[in-house]
């Protein structure tokens, strides 16, 4: 009788779904990258992408998620990043399981996607993902080299108030050094540091990315790219201002592969630059 009630319940057990709820956008799009996205039943505030993630039911922001709406949901897993410590004792104290993901660093970044896919039984998606990254990586090195380049946060045609821009604790600061440039800050102050005008300028940039989304502000690119064109910097002499108005340039999940490619082919364009103004001058 147990055996014949196993075998009745056996296709329950091996295709019951997950109830996962996402804590950040780029643990949202990993998951539906690596092809659970249908097991997610709720999400973060900021999950937008996919499509499908704009119309799940939300359960707070980053830092503030709701813990009753949680619970409602009845999840069989909570993903969140690290900033969410203490949501995760409080979850686990109620027996809900949980998986903390760290996604700061290149090798952070990758393993979460590989943890993930074990996780939920994807590592052959999760190596497939981790693996194009790898080769997105290589395609980068050696474009240009020894170049200072600055990436900038947000948008703003005000650079006298300052700018947030990649120090060298995040993961822009090792694509710009795998790419054999680099960082036109050099710093040892954590996560997005302001500089102010004297250091924009001290920093010298032969490039300034900036990753300004046009969300939310009318301010056009024409009269971004102007502001940063009155430095005295080599950028500006050489119109080496570039921007990156995609959402994804900000999320290290999967679609990092996207901020890659936009990121080689901007090296691409400063190499073009160069060579044209080199034959100009001789």
């Amino acid at each position: 009788m147990k055996k014949l009630l196993l075998i009745l319940l056996l296709p329950f057990i091996l295709f019951s779904k997950e109830r996962i709820i996402t804590l950040s956008p780029a643990v949202n799009e990993i998951i539906f990258a690596l092809g659970m996205g249908d097991e997610i039943v709720a999400n973060t505030d900021y999950a937008l992408f996919p499509e499908a993630s704009k119309k799940l039911p939300k359960v707070g922001g980053y830092f503030s998620p709701n813990i009753e709406k949680i619970l409602f949901y009845n999840p069989s897993l909570v993903v969140m990043q690290d900033n969410n410590t203490a949501l995760d004792k409080k979850l686990k104290r109620l027996n809900i399981k949980t998986k903390i993901i760290k996604i700061d660093k290149l090798v952070s970044i990758k393993k979460a996607i590989l943890d993930l896919g074990k996780l939920l039984n994807k590592e052959k998606e999760a190596k497939k993902i981790v693996k194009d990254i790898n080769l997105s990586l290589q395609a980068i090195q050696n474009i240009v080299k020894n170049k200072k380049i600055l990436i900038v946060f947000g948008r703003s045609d005000d650079l006298s108030r300052g700018v947030f821009v990649a120090g060298q604790n995040l993961y822009y600061d090792e694509i710009i050094n795998k790419s054999n440039n680099i960082n036109a800050l050099q710093s040892t102050r954590k996560g997005q540091p302001i500089l102010n005008m004297e250091n924009i300028i001290a920093s010298q940039p032969d490039i300034v990315l900036l990753l300004a989304r046009h969300e939310n502000n009318n301010l056009s690119d024409k009269a971004l790219i102007d502001a940063w064109k009155k430095l005295p910097i080599p950028a500006s002499k050489d119109n080496a201002i570039f921007i990156n108005p995609h959402i994804y340039a900000g999320i290290p999940s999967d679609r990092l592969i996207l901020f890659l490619k936009d990121f080689k082919e901007i090296l691409e364009k400063y190499k073009s630059i160069k060579f044209i103004k080199k034959i100009n001058l001789d």
